[in-house]
């Protein structure tokens, strides 16, 4: 039975299969995809993924797009997962 209810950190999480989410990485990446599967390491497959790489030289930041179709997502380097706003 489907529930609407965060219960748990990992039901927000559940709530948001099939939908947009954002997810900041180690290393100055963001990603921004839609979520298809997640475990409880938070360890996830995202589709239609945007990755942004900030880097700083120099006093300056720098700014890298890449477009991936699928990618998987090693729990260990997640920062922080936002899901989508809720009306």
């Amino acid at each position: 039975m489907e529930t609407t209810d965060a219960d748990q950190p990992l039901d927000l999480i559940r709530l948001s299969l099939s939908e947009n989410i954002y997810v900041k990485m180690r290393g100055g990446r963001e990603l921004s995809g839609l979520l298809h599967a997640y475990d409880q390491h938070m360890n996830m497959v995202l589709g239609d993924v945007t990755e942004t790489i900030s880097t700083v030289e120099e006093d300056e930041i720098n700014l890298v797009k890449k477009k991936y179709e699928m990618l998987f997502v090693r729990g260990d380097g997640v920062i922080l997962v936002c899901p989508p706003k809720r009306k």
